[in-house]
């Protein structure tokens, strides 16, 4: 430290700014860590254990409300395969379309279908869920379940969902019936669409299909979107 009455030297003085600067850096760490830590005990309750992947009966592994829809490659941590997706229809290399009224961006990934959805018009649009159906691309199409959707919704009615003009709404979709019994557990707790594991491989060149429908100035209108997996390699 400099005497009194001195000049401080400036070496001395960077030096202090540099620890300031180190203890700001700890003192944020532990609270974002803190903050983490919370946020994980209130989503993972302790003693809550998902069931895993049983490839003999053929059942995904089980999943709780979404995923990490904008990491570098889609997929679980774990996985053994990722998967690469293409939009065929309407052929896109962005997973982008818009029309007049809408403007959509998709990210398939296998546990869900993410996307965005923002109404270009100043005036409200509804997603109207119990007409928007799922297609697996192997013969089978049933109806869609969204981030709102839980295990008592199976059989009854969804809410359309409003987007009011010049507005913005993202979401996530799978097929209903991937939905499983939470016994007591208020996630949404579901099947992956898509393996993950060896069984992977089985869906190249494979099509996943959503059909929304909008309901648009009191008409429904349908947007169909295609996703071809193009490729499933080893991670």
């Amino acid at each position: 430290m400099p005497a009194p009455g001195s000049r401080p030297n400036p070496g001395w003085i960077r030096s202090l700014r540099a620890l300031a600067a180190a203890s700001l850096v700890v003192v944020l760490g532990i609270v974002i860590g803190c903050a983490a830590s919370e946020e994980s005990g209130a989503l993972h309750p302790q003693g809550t254990q998902l069931p895993t992947a049983n490839p003999e009966t053929g059942f995904t592994r089980i999943v709780a409300g979404a995923g990490d829809s904008v990491g570098p490659i889609p997929g679980s941590v774990t996985a053994l395969y990722a998967y690469r997706f293409r939009q065929v229809d309407p052929a896109s290399d962005r997973f982008y379309f818009q029309d007049r009224d809408l403007s959509f961006a998709f990210r398939p990934a296998p546990d869900a279908l993410y996307f965005q959805v923002e109404n270009r018009q100043d005036r409200p649009v509804w997603i109207e869920w119990d007409r928007s159906t799922y297609d697996d691309g192997r013969g089978r199409k049933g109806q869609l379940a969204h981030a709102t959707t839980r295990w008592a919704d199976r059989y009854g009615s969804q809410p359309p969902t409003q987007i009011s003009g010049l507005q913005r709404y993202s979401d996530y979709v799978f097929p209903i019936d991937q939905l499983v019994d939470p016994a007591g557990d208020p996630r949404q707790l579901r099947r992956q669409m898509l393996t993950e594991d060896q069984t992977a491989l089985q869906n190249t060149d494979r099509v996943l299909g959503i059909d929304l429908v909008f309901r648009v100035e009191g008409r429904y209108v349908t947007y169909p979107f295609r996703f071809k997996i193009v490729s499933v390699l080893p991670r």
